[in-house]
């Protein structure tokens, strides 16, 4: 079932949501090479506790992190660690914050220091492939409009989309109805309505598409060995359209 939220629910969402991308700001100040994604990972835990937050995926199903920060190959749920990023890396920073009950979800891929000119084609197209979903979620459209719009552009440039990861509904849980593919047909999946909350989150691959599981069971990566790149707003159905709730 999908439930759709109240103005008000959404308000407290988008001050949630205001929260994060502040939290992204900050980051990408900090990251450069030598950084670690551990420490990036203590400072968004202190950083929400700080503002009156907690970070909600620390301790959903056992995960023991503020973030997830996925390096390189890794397609999402990386582990914090003590390696330190090294110039020309791109790491995506996902994060939930939890906001007096409740929450907003983004991601944002950040480069290292100097990246080569193939790899800022990957961020700038992941980039604008969200936002090309996000035009979509218009009232009155489907759910399969969106992941269209985003399939149709990145394979245009020569990139693909990760098909074992999705966005999803959100709300005083992680994980609520919509599934919202970035693939698929147009005219197809839910009727987007007036009210729905959800994430949109293109996972782009420089190379193919499939992804392979590490041992700990949640970091994925390509299996081809190129880089992904991942970039995720949380966003409302209004009837004027969307509205995003985690705009840095």
């Amino acid at each position: 079932m999908i439930v759709l939220k109240s103005a008000r629910e959404i308000e407290k969402m988008m001050a949630a949501g205001k929260l994060l991308a502040s939290c992204h700001k900050q980051l990408s100040k900090l990251i450069k090479p030598g950084i670690t994604t551990w420490e990036i990972d203590e400072f968004v835990d202190r950083y929400l506790k700080h503002h009156g937050a907690t970070p909600e995926q620390k301790g959903y199903r056992g995960y023991q992190y503020a973030t997830c920060a996925s390096i390189n190959d890794e397609v999402c749920h990386g582990f914090p660690r003590k390696e330190a990023l090294a110039e020309g890396d791109i790491v995506t920073v996902d994060m939930v914050v939890n906001l007096n009950g409740s929450l907003a979800d983004s991601a944002w891929t950040y480069a290292v220091g100097n990246i080569s000119a193939e790899t800022q084609k990957l961020l700038d197209v992941t980039k604008e492939a969200l936002y090309k979903g996000i035009r979509q979620a218009q009232p009155g459209n489907r759910i399969g409009d969106i992941g269209h719009a985003i399939q149709q552009y990145v394979e245009g440039e020569g990139f693909s989309v990760v098909r074992e990861f999705i966005g999803h509904g959100i709300g005083t849980v992680i994980h609520e109805k919509p599934d919202v593919p970035h693939f698929g047909l147009p005219g197809k999946g839910p009727r987007i309505k007036e009210g729905m909350v959800f994430t949109i989150e293109p996972m782009v691959n420089a190379g193919e598409w499939p992804t392979k599981m590490d041992a700990n069971g949640w970091t994925a990566r390509t299996v081809d060995g190129t880089n992904s790149a991942q970039y995720e707003h949380t966003i409302a159905i209004t009837k004027d359209g969307p509205v995003i709730l985690t705009e840095q």
